[in-house]
Formats: structure tokens, C-alpha cells, sequence
């Protein structure tokens, strides 16, 4: 897997592969990445990289010249032919391929990022990550090179580098040889559901004790304990997810029995 990251702020983006497990994961070769610096695509001495939107209003908008230099040096490819056009509504996302990566631009008006799209995201060979700054970037960059706007929630953030990051770390524990398999059957959003509550030594803290269940040794009784923990906790935290699983066929039986269970406890004590 390889990540492109095209940014004005290349030290926030290698700080990040510089640490704990990427760093590692990056020296064993299963993930490998790049940072691209915008400004080095500007064509003045000032390396100018924003400019006033047409129209007005207040604050800047990042160039298109220079961002399409640094797509093209990253292997994007302008995805309307010829010098201008606008981008066909409804556009589906590309998957990429071979010969061009898949470009993504971190937007607070993308469609939202979620696991599914990480899963996803995780399997294709590259990603470049577009990174805006200000207000933004010029539509025409869009519309020529983008394959999809993902916006990581419903806030607005002053770095695109956040953004990015938020997908890379996303999606390269997901790639194989990263993460063992097993720890990731069970974790929050896997199967609709989150993940269940985890304890560690010691037995006793602050006067509270492990539940008795998980020091019982027993597999079964330790098994079905964390997914009705784990029903218990998405019906009170995420009942969105519940429902969602329920329309979307995603429990077995033994989940859905737990899902009446837990709403009927939770409707007695309203």
C-alpha cells in the first residue's frame, strides 16, 4: 500500500510515519508513502500557492496551477481530457488501477468517511490525499483529478493534514501483515456493533473489580458475555448502528435475540 500526500505542511505528515507501529510497518515494506510539497509547484519566486476567490468573500483559495503540477507529478491523471470541462454530476468514485491511483480530496463537503470505506480504501495499491488549506481549493482541480471528496465528520477543521491522517491510520492497519486479523474481528463498527468493554491487570482498581466473567476461564461464557456487552453498549451509545444492522440483515440470530432483550430492558427502565 502507498500513500501520496500532497500538502503545504510536509513535517506534520512525516512526523506521523516517523512513529510507533507505521514507522515499523514502513520498515518492514508493507506500507511505503511520500509526502509532496504543493509550494515546490509554484511557479514565482514567493512560491505563492493561494489567491482571492472570484466573487469575494473572505479569506483565500489554494491555486489551481500549482496543485495540478504536484497531481501530475504524483501520478493523477485529468480525468476530463483536453484543458476544461466540468465534471459530470453524479459522479461514481473511481477505484484507481495500475496506472493511476486513486485521489482523494479531505472536504468538510465530501461524503462522510466510515469503516466500510476504510475496508475499502485499504485495498487498492495507492491513495493520494489532497490536502486543502484556507478555504479551500479551485473547483477545476475537482473536477479534473479528484475520484472522490471524503469528509472525516460533520465539523470543520482548519488542516486537510488532520483529515488525511485520520484516513491513512484508518486504513493501513487494515492492510495485511500490519495488524494480526484477529485483533480486528471485534473492534468498534466490525459486524455493526462496537466494541466491548476491555480490562487489564490489576484484578482490583479503585475498589472495582474485573467482572467475574472474564476471570472465569470459561470461552463460551467470556464469548457471549462481550457481544451482549457489546449490544448493551451500541444500543446506548450508537442505537443508530442498531438499527442500521437490523435493516441490513447484519446480526445472527443470537444477536438479534440480545438487541430485543436489551431494548426491552432499556424501554422498562425509561
Amino acid at each position: 500500500m502507498k500513500y501520496t500526500v500532497l500538502t503545504l505542511f510536509p513535517e506534520i505528515i512525516d512526523a506521523y510515519f516517523a512513529s510507533s507501529i507505521m514507522a515499523k510497518t514502513l520498515k518492514r515494506g508493507i506500507v511505503e508513502y511520500r509526502s509532496v510539497n504543493i509550494r515546490d509547484f509554484a511557479a514565482d519566486r514567493h512560491k505563492t500557492c493561494d489567491d482571492a476567490p472570484y466573487g469575494g468573500g473572505p479569506g483565500m483559495l489554494m491555486l489551481a496551477e500549482p496543485l495540478s503540477r504536484a497531481l501530475e507529478a504524483a501520478g493523477a491523471r485529468n480525468t476530463l481530457g483536453g484543458e476544461s470541462g466540468t465534471a459530470a454530476e453524479g459522479r461514481i468514485p473511481a477505484e484507481g488501477g495500475p496506472d493511476k491511483p486513486h485521489v482523494v480530496y479531505l472536504s468538510p463537503s465530501g461524503r462522510p468517511f466510515t469503516q466500510k470505506r476504510a475496508e475499502e480504501l485499504s485495498g487498492m495499491g495507492e491513495l493520494v490525499l489532497l490536502c486543502g488549506r484556507y478555504e479551500g481549493i479551485d473547483q477545476r482541480i475537482i473536477d479534473r483529478y479528484v475520484d472522490e471528496e471524503l469528509s472525516v465528520g460533520d465539523y470543520v477543521l482548519s488542516s486537510g493534514e488532520v483529515a488525511a491522517l485520520a484516513v491513512i491510520d484508518a486504513t493501513y492497519r487494515l492492510v495485511d501483515r500490519v495488524i494480526t486479523p484477529e485483533s480486528l474481528d471485534e473492534e468498534s463498527f466490525s459486524g455493526g456493533l462496537l466494541e466491548y468493554p476491555q480490562y487489564t491487570r490489576p484484578e482490583i482498581f479503585a475498589t472495582i473489580k474485573v467482572p467475574e466473567t472474564l476471570l472465569s476461564g470459561h470461552h463460551e461464557n467470556i464469548r457471549r458475555w462481550r457481544l451482549k456487552e457489546r449490544v448493551r453498549k451500541t444500543l446506548a451509545v450508537r442505537p443508530d448502528l442498531i438499527d442500521r444492522g437490523l435493516e441490513r440483515g447484519l446480526f445472527d440470530a443470537e444477536t438479534v435475540i440480545l438487541i430485543e432483550e436489551g431494548k426491552h430492558e432499556r424501554d422498562k427502565g425509561d
